[in-house]
């Protein structure tokens, strides 16, 4: 997914046209059954971050890498999009998306599969990519056999990791992330936050100061998301609270039309 770079033309006067972000994090998955960092069953619980998403011990961890994704890959196909991925979908047919920016910090394709496109700021977990040579594929839902498997096309193994931004990687896609968020200039403009805590992505930074509406949708309240930053809150369910946030949009969207 690309995402342009705001037009401001040197003119200090002007302003970006408005647009509709949409960022969202693990908690907008959860009711699917995929569980989150902070889960008390959550996928992490067993495993240590530096084993299986450091960019540092990923190749001293090889088996263990590929073992804890091809788990997530497999329940990722047992599972489906729930209301809050259908509503987002809605909004960006509603409103096009040429105007609708849907970024997402979650690895699943429960987007894709609610019939919207999604910028993965940390990868995708269906695509795996080799360093040895640059190649990139989609293995679906299919485990990646460590005795077997190789690139497709240089053949190398050791090479083959999961499509995903380790801690401490590069994540490419951030800068699309970023042009999105310019457009938070303009004050018609409407930022809906759903289902993360901002401790990974600095939201509050891409916010502070800004004259948009900025909306946030939490279980519970975040040390790193603070309500003043937010013209409305709902403290509920995603799936609820999704439904809420479509009609605020379409009052504040027509209202800026009118």
């Amino acid at each position: 997914m690309y995402i342009p770079r705001a037009n401001f033309t040197g003119d200090t006067k002007r302003i970006p046209e408005k647009k509709i972000i949409i960022f969202s994090g693990a908690g907008i998955s959860q009711p699917s059954g995929i569980s989150t960092f902070r889960d008390t069953d959550g996928l992490w619980e067993n495993h240590k971050i530096e084993d299986i998403c450091t960019e540092s011990t990923w190749k001293k961890n090889f088996e263990d890498v590929h073992e804890f994704y091809n788990q997530r890959r497999v329940q990722l196909g047992e599972v489906q999009p729930n209301e809050a991925h259908k509503t987002v979908a809605r909004i960006v047919e509603k409103y096009g998306a040429e105007n609708v920016y849907n970024i997402t910090q979650n690895v699943d394709d429960l987007f894709e599969r609610a019939g919207v496109e999604a910028l993965h700021v940390h990868g995708e977990l269906r695509k795996m990519e080799c360093e040895a040579c640059g190649n990139q594929w989609d293995i679906e839902y299919f485990q990646f056999n460590t005795e077997h498997d190789r690139c497709p096309d240089c053949k190398s193994l050791k090479g083959v990791r999961p499509k995903i931004v380790f801690f401490g990687g590069q994540a490419p896609m951030y800068k699309y992330m970023l042009n999105a968020f310019d457009y938070t200039m303009n004050p018609d403009t409407i930022v809906v936050i759903v289902g993360t805590m901002g401790n990974v992505v600095a939201i509050e930074q891409m916010i502070m100061g800004t004259p948009c509406t900025c909306i946030l949708n939490n279980m519970e309240k975040s040390v790193d998301l603070p309500e003043k930053l937010f013209d409305k809150i709902y403290y509920e369910s995603c799936e609820t609270a999704m439904l809420k946030i479509e009609k605020d949009i379409d009052e504040l969207w027509n209202k800026t039309n009118s």
